[in-house]
C-alpha cells in the first residue's frame, strides 16, 4: 500500500474547515492506504501557547479525531511529539534548505505581516519539519489545502536535493491526494478567507459547538443588502455562504436558495437558518461521541501509546538509514 501523511496543527479544537477539508477524507484513506496522521504540537510553537494550552489542545483534537471516526488500528494516529526522530530529520534538511527560498514562501510573508512581533525562527523553517513529516515515512500522497501546496513542493525540492547531494534514489517524492476532484477549501463566516481559528472565535465553527453557539455564529455571518439585479455575481462573503451550504445541505436545499437569488427574492435570515440547522446535524454525531470520548483518559493514553510506537518504528529504520547516507558512523 501507497504511504499517506497528513497533520494537524494543535493550536485548538477543529472546526468545519478541518473535517471536510481534511479529517473526512481521512476516514476513506485509513482503508486504503498505510496511513500516517499526527497532530503538530511541534508546529504550534511558532505561536508560543502555554504549557496548559498546549495539551489541553492536544488533547482536544486526539479526541476530536477518534470522534471523527479516526481508527488507531487502521492508521498510525500519534503525537508529533512523541516522535523525536522528526526533529534529528528536521535539522538534516535545514543544513540544506536556503535562506532566499525560505523568505519566499507565501506563509512566511503572510504571517510577518499579521504577526511582525513574532517573526521567530520557527515560522521560517516551518516548511522544513513539514517536510520532515512527510518523508520520515516516505509518504507519497499527502493530502492538503489549497494554501499548503507551496508547502508540498517545497518538501519535494528538499527531498530531492537530499537524493542529489547524497547521490542516492532514497526519499520518494510526495504529491498533493484528495478523495474529491479537486483540494477542498472550507470558508469562514467573516466573509474573507478561509475558515480558521487565528482569525477569531466567530469565523469558524466547531465540531464541538452546541446547536445554540452554531445558529449564533451563521446567524452572524456577514452578508450584504442582497442582489438588485436577476443572476448577478455573488460578492465574497456571499458566495462563502453557499460553499458551506453546497458542503452540508442537500442539493436540493442548495438550488432552492441558488434560485432565490438568481430571482432577487432570497430572505438572508431565512438562508442563514437553514445553513445552521444543516450545520447542526451534519455535526450531531460528532459532538455525542467528542464528549464521551474526552471523559475517557484511559482510551487516550492507550491510543497515544499504540501511535507513538507505530510511528517511531517507521521514522527510527528512516533515521538510523539517513544517518548512513549522510556518513555518521560509530567508533
Amino acid at each position: 500500500m501507497e504511504t499517506v501523511v497528513s497533520g494537524i496543527r494543535s493550536t485548538g479544537k477543529l472546526h468545519l474547515g478541518n473535517y471536510y477539508g481534511a479529517v473526512k477524507n481521512f476516514i476513506k484513506m485509513q482503508e486504503q492506504y498505510n496511513c500516517f496522521f499526527f497532530i503538530a504540537d511541534y508546529h504550534s510553537l511558532t505561536t508560543h501557547p502555554t504549557p496548559e494550552n498546549l495539551h489541553g489542545n492536544v488533547k482536544h483534537v486526539l479526541v476530536e479525531y477518534l470522534a471523527a471516526g479516526l481508527d488507531p488500528e487502521k492508521c498510525t494516529l500519534y503525537v508529533q511529539s512523541d516522535v523525536p526522530e522528526v526533529t534529528e530529520l528536521y535539522l538534516y534538511l535545514n543544513m540544506n534548505a536556503y535562506l532566499g527560498e525560505l523568505e519566499r514562501s507565501t506563509s512566511f510573508k503572510d504571517k510577518v505581516r499579521s504577526q511582525p512581533q513574532n517573526v521567530n525562527a520557527g515560522l521560517l523553517t516551518y516548511p522544513v519539519l513539514m517536510a520532515a513529516d512527510i518523508i520520515l515515512h516516505h509518504a507519497t500522497k499527502v493530502p492538503v489545502g489549497k494554501d499548503q501546496e507551496q508547502h508540498l513542493e517545497m518538501a519535494r525540492t528538499f527531498g530531492n536535493r537530499f537524493n542529489n547531494l547524497y547521490q542516492t534514489d532514497y526519499f520518494k517524492e510526495p504529491y498533493a491526494f484528495n478523495f474529491s476532484e479537486q483540494l477542498v477549501k472550507i470558508p469562514g463566516l467573516d466573509g474573507k478567507g478561509k475558515m480558521g481559528k487565528s482569525e477569531g472565535e466567530m469565523n469558524a465553527v466547531y465540531l464541538s459547538d452546541s446547536p445554540e453557539i452554531i445558529k449564533k455564529k451563521v446567524m452572524k455571518a456577514v452578508t450584504d443588502s442582497g442582489p438588485t439585479v436577476e443572476n448577478q455575481e455573488k460578492p465574497q462573503e456571499i458566495q462563502n455562504l453557499f460553499d458551506l451550504m453546497k458542503v452540508v445541505s442537500t442539493e436540493d436545499t442548495y438550488q432552492y436558495f441558488e434560485t432565490a437569488y438568481n430571482s432577487c427574492t432570497i430572505r438572508y435570515g431565512d438562508f442563514k437558518k437553514q445553513i445552521a440547522e444543516d450545520m447542526i446535524l451534519a455535526t450531531a454525531d460528532i459532538r455525542l461521541k467528542i464528549e464521551d470520548i474526552a471523559k475517557n483518559t484511559s482510551l487516550l493514553h492507550k491510543v497515544a501509546i499504540l501511535g507513538a510506537e507505530k510511528a517511531r518504528e517507521s521514522a527510527s529504520k528512516t533515521i538510523k538509514e539517513v544517518r548512513e547516507i549522510i556518513g555518521f558512523r560509530p567508533f
